[in-house]
């Protein structure tokens, strides 16, 4: 687990300057404390800071071939590495080391841009090919780790682990890009390939990127998707059956470190079936830990206690005060560009607890997205049923009035907030979920963003990402599709871009069995009602592990890391708030409606409304400027 850089001329051989890709590689020392490295030659510069987890003593990167003429850089592991190895030894490569970076460099070699096809893991990958000229970069499938890239006005492409490596280049331009703008304020994060800047993308899970010097710079080109295919006649027993081997199986190829190895515990079903399936496989007692909350009403400490009984792990848990809102300003940092998602609080915390005893962490994120375990996708599915019955047209004439007309309620449950279902279900399913996904709704954003910002936009709009991703979905089932949409936006841009941000923050490798691209590609081809039955998320999931877990750790009602943002903005973060929102720094911007984030700010004070959420997402935007406008400045 590391972090990379790069820098490439696209037009020939200039030199490049080592001190500059170091600079580049310093900004993510966090991504690996242990080793650093720079690497230049006429029309390459590579960096890399390692954590080292596999082949401590000869895994340095950048790593060549014993001819020189292939290096690599890489972020991630390869949990088939010793099998890869054993295949390419067979076909005459020589390996000089025991690591998994270098079945890279010889699987280039082996099978060019294909070579992704052999890996089993998550990985973000340079290669550099000086005999053919070329840069081929690639993702892991699900997007586990992130991959930043940019191509400069004198034709220089530079690439990075973090946003932040892009930016300590001084020729990058910052210009913000008004579609991120409307993504973020929607989605609550910046979903792929965008970034904040128009001049900078993300590589998409499941791309490739191959450069040519003295070519044109393609599209990236996808080499994986979620397929989606139903498998031949199964009952659920042998899909039970079957879905523990394979989980087991995912499990058991993450085990390998020559470093303390631990998971996280929270008493969730994911957590628990990881750690469970982990004491099946390991000998000494598994590290376990979780924070618990000195607020009843956020704390299940008390379930991931149980499991840690049950399996007699070695467990550890730290109170977390639910008013820990002083990481507002280091989440600004972490992520380079706005992300809203104030769960990142408790994930830093538990990363940070968990960095004090191992080095490497196993979690259960992927498995909501996977197994249909969101309670949104319980209420997509019950409007889509409604909506179903009724044509367009009707429905539309009907519940289009009503959703407009209709009182919000805030403070009632989803599916008792009579407005907000009216407007789902006038919609179609794209739309409905995207809706009820929305941070701020489509009426919200039109009144948050001055005339002339909307002028900026021309015409785009956030749904656009859903609905490009829909039109090229595997699947037109209900479900599956939106589990398809998260896949493409929720899970790489929220879910795993929090993890990795603050797992590394603190030089901590997190594994995420539950995103084996095995186990999903297997998982996707589940029908629908074997994942979401009779109301019930992950029903396949829970069923099968009814003979590792207790009933009240399987069925119990879903919590998740959150915080008191309601309590706050009213109580101890008020005036920052009022600061934030209403100073000059978003109003200087010329994006915001003044008027509209006074009077947010006014009703959620009184209690009138909860705008806890946006107000969040607000917060964040403006942390993301002060930062930005530092940075400039310096």
């Amino acid at each position: 687990m590391c972090g990379i850089v790069g820098i490439f001329d696209t037009r020939g051989a200039r030199e490049i300057d080592p001190a500059l890709v170091k600079r580049m590689n310093e900004t993510q020392h966090h991504r690996g404390p242990d080793e650093g490295d720079v690497y230049t030659e006429p029309g390459v510069g590579f960096g890399h800071r390692r954590l080292s987890v596999i082949d401590i003593l000869s895994g340095q990167q950048p790593m060549f071939n014993a001819e020189g003429n292939v290096g690599v850089v890489f972020n991630g592991e390869i949990y088939n590495y010793p099998e890869l190895t054993e295949e390419l030894q067979k076909l005459g490569y020589v390996f000089r080391t025991k690591s998994d970076t270098e079945t890279i460099v010889h699987a280039w070699s082996a099978w060019g841009e294909e070579c992704v096809q052999h890996f089993r893991g998550m990985f973000a990958i340079a290669v550099w090919d000086r005999v053919k000229q070329t840069m081929f970069m690639a993702r892991d499938r699900l997007g586990v780790k992130p991959f930043y890239y940019a191509v400069l006005p004198d034709g220089m492409f530079i690439f990075g682990s973090e946003l932040k490596s892009l930016r300590a280049h001084p020729d990058l331009p910052r210009a913000i890009d008004p579609r991120a703008v409307e993504d973020y304020f929607a989605y609550g994060y910046v979903p792929e390939p965008k970034t904040i800047y128009s001049s900078a993308f993300k590589l998409s899970p499941g791309f490739c990127l191959t450069v040519n010097i003295g070519q044109p710079i393609p599209q990236p080109r996808q080499f994986w998707d979620v397929p989606f295919k139903l498998h031949g006649a199964m009952t659920q027993r042998d899909a039970e059956g079957e879905l523990v081997v394979r989980l087991r199986e995912a499990v058991k190829i993450r085990l390998k470190a020559e470093v303390p190895l631990g998971a996280f515990l929270s008493g969730g079903v994911d957590s628990s079936a990881i750690v469970a399936m982990m004491a099946g496989l390991m000998k000494d007692p598994v590290n376990t830990c979780s924070i618990a909350f000195n607020d009843k009403a956020f704390d299940e400490s008390e379930y991931a206690e149980q499991v840690a009984r049950q399996y007699k792990t070695h467990h550890h848990t730290e109170t977390v005060d639910t008013d820990d809102y002083a990481l507002l300003d280091t989440l600004a940092d972490l992520y380079d560009e706005p992300y809203a998602d104030s769960s990142a609080i408790p994930t830093y915390r538990v990363c940070q607890l968990a960095r004090k005893r191992v080095t490497v962490a196993l979690s259960g994120d992927g498995g909501d997205e996977n197994l249909a375990g969101y309670r949104r996708y319980r209420y997509a599915m019950a409007e889509d049923s409604v909506r179903s019955r009724l044509p367009t047209g009707l429905r539309k004439l009907v519940f289009g009035p009503l959703g407009k007309y209709y009182p919000k309620a805030d403070w009632a449950p989803r599916m008792f907030r009579a407005k907000t279902t009216f407007e789902a279900l006038a919609r179609d399913l794209v739309e409905g979920y995207f809706h009820g996904v929305s941070i701020m709704s489509d009426a919200m954003r039109a009144q948050l963003f001055t005339p002339s910002f909307h002028k900026q936009l021309q015409g785009y709009r956030a749904i656009d990402v859903m609905q490009g991703h829909a039109a090229k979905s595997p699947t037109d089932d209900p479900l599956s599709m939106i589990q398809y949409l998260d896949m493409k936006t929720y899970l790489p841009g929220d879910i795993l871009t929090k993890v990795d941000r603050a797992s590394m923050a603190h030089a901590l490798e997190v594994r995420v069995p539950l995103l084996d691209h095995k186990l999903v590609e297997w998982i996707s081809g589940l029908p629908s009602d074997m994942k979401l039955h009779g109301g019930e998320g992950k029903y396949i999931f829970k069923k099968s592990l009814e003979q590792y877990l207790p009933e009240d750790i399987l069925y119990r009602k879903k919590m998740g890391f959150a915080v008191p943002l309601a309590g706050w903005f009213r109580g101890p973060l008020r005036q920052r708030v009022r600061d934030s929102l209403l100073g000059e720094t978003l109003k200087d911007t010329g994006i915001f409606n003044i008027d509209y984030l006074t009077e947010m700010v006014e009703q959620h004070e009184s209690g009138r409304r909860d705008y806890s959420a946006p107000i969040w997402t607000l917060l964040m935007f403006e942390a993301f400027l002060r930062k930005e406008l530092l940075g400039a400045g310096a």
